[in-house]
């Protein structure tokens, strides 16, 4: 994940970025969302966590979408193409706590979703009456 640190250096948040190889922080964009609290607003993080590369979590700022995709502008040694021109939100990124000191994981999150399937079994928890519409909806479309 990180370049060999030459035994002299001493890694600070302004030479950070100069041994990370995985650029890690610009393959995703995370997008901060409303606190799910219906089971119709659920059905639409189903919807959304059943794509590709889209994940899902809770930390102690809210509830985040995050999307797994490297930015265009991502250089294959992992430097920015556009560093002299890039987005202001980019110039606010810090890396404290950066993934170069290790990968985000489940233990990070408040709640973590990777899959339909994951986020289906907390719904299933969480509202005890998750099926009972599935057999409404199947009875409706008999009729």
């Amino acid at each position: 994940m990180t370049k060999q640190i030459p035994i002299d250096v001493k890694i600070t948040p302004e030479n950070k970025c100069d041994f990370c190889t995985g650029s890690w922080c610009c393959t995703y964009i995370t997008h901060q969302i409303d606190t799910p609290r219906a089971m119709s607003d659920f059905d639409t993080l189903l919807w959304q966590v059943s794509h590709e590369n889209v994940e899902l979590y809770k930390d102690d700022d809210g509830w985040f979408l995050m999307v797994i995709t490297p930015c265009t502008h991502l250089e294959k040694d992992g430097r920015c193409g556009i560093y002299e021109q890039r987005p202001q939100i980019c110039r606010d990124h810090t890396n404290d706590g950066c993934e170069f000191d290790g990968l985000c994981g489940e233990d990070d999150f408040d709640l973590y979703f990777k899959t339909h399937e994951s986020l289906d079994k907390y719904c299933r928890k969480r509202f005890k009456k998750w099926d009972i519409r599935f057999k409404k909806w199947a009875k409706e479309k008999a009729d």
